[in-house]
């Protein structure tokens, strides 16, 4: 096994040097870097991750929960926290909760005496009445796409989905459309709150039971034959959209002609859809890197003001001008 001192003598720098190379922790002239480095790849030297944390106080390693990685945004999101974590040094230990609250309070419990450097959390499936099992966390714990009251005491990098609502109900509204079926997550009232308050009262609420396309099906097609008069539907999930197009066409209505449909959440061209939805797209790169930011220099139990980003509406097929 390559030793640290054999990189140095390889290199004609110090084992000091090396350290420094390798932790980050101390500036190093590029001329020099660049011989460490050619040096820890001509030899193959793996540094040992254990005895650094020991030395340092640090593992470079943050924890992210999220609640599954089936969904496309949360796969997203991984991906983008693992990119911006790589790029300053750090190592991603990853975490499913699977929206069971259960195994949610044992992972939470577990990382509080593991060695991570912080944690992040992604989406509040089940979460808030476990936080408060962080409360003596000694690392930095960050709240990231929490749509959710937000808890006191936790840095926030999130979403604010009640514009992403109001950017669909305005875009409806321009289109000419007077009635609107609001097909929706119980978990996404701030959305609906936000189509509502820019769409008017013209819109009929539908609950699905779950995010999933099959819940979804059903509960757009016993909407749609509810109010035949709707010419227009706002999905608060781009899986509930797609399941809406479906109904639509199932009931001999054509999208867009008969019916506009915006979906909110992944990407606009949504999975499961046919051709391209207008969809009100989140910022999950920007989120991501400001989330991690926050995890690698926000002191541990600090709480600055949370941030909120902005969604965009992005035009696709699926909406119309009435008339």
């Amino acid at each position: 096994m390559v030793t640290m001192r054999e990189v140095a003598e390889r290199a004609g720098v110090t084992k000091q040097t090396v350290s420094n190379v390798v932790t980050g922790r101390v500036a190093v002239r590029p001329a020099t870097e660049a011989r460490v480095r050619a040096a820890i790849a001509e030899l193959g030297y793996v540094p040992n991750l254990v005895a650094r944390s020991l030395a340092t106080g640090s593992t470079r390693t943050v924890g992210l929960f999220v609640p599954t990685v089936s969904a496309p945004f949360y796969a997203d999101l991984v991906e983008e926290v693992e990119d911006a974590l790589e790029e300053r040094g750090h190592h991603l230990l990853l975490c499913t909760t699977r929206l069971d609250g259960e195994r949610a309070r044992r992972h939470l419990a577990g990382l509080t005496s593991r060695s991570v450097d912080a944690l992040l959390i992604a989406g509040d499936q089940g979460l808030t009445g476990h936080l408060p099992l962080l409360a003596d966390a000694r690392f930095p714990v960050v709240l990231c796409a929490w749509e959710a009251p937000l808890p006191p005491g936790f840095p926030v990098v999130t979403v604010d989905y009640a514009y992403g609502g109001g950017l669909a109900g305005h875009h409806l509204r321009e289109l000419g459309h007077a009635r609107a079926v609001v097909l929706a997550s119980p978990a996404h009232s701030v959305r609906v709150e936000g189509f509502r308050r820019a769409f008017g009262e013209d819109s009929l609420v539908h609950l699905s039971p779950a995010p999933s396309f099959r819940a979804g099906l059903d509960t757009a097609l016993a909407a749609l034959r509810a109010h035949p008069g709707a010419t227009a539907l706002f999905a608060t999930h781009d899986v509930l959209a797609a399941a809406a197009t479906e109904a639509a066409r199932a009931l001999g209505r054509r999208v867009p002609e008969d019916l506009s449909v915006v979906a909110h959440d992944d990407t606009p061209e949504g999975p499961l859809s046919r051709s391209p939805l207008t969809s009100v797209v989140l910022p999950k790169r920007e989120m991501s890197r400001q989330a991690v930011d926050l995890a690698l220099t926000a002191p541990p139990g600090s709480a600055p003001p949370p941030r909120l980003l902005l969604p965009r509406l992005v035009p696709g097929t699926s909406t119309a001008r009435r008339g």
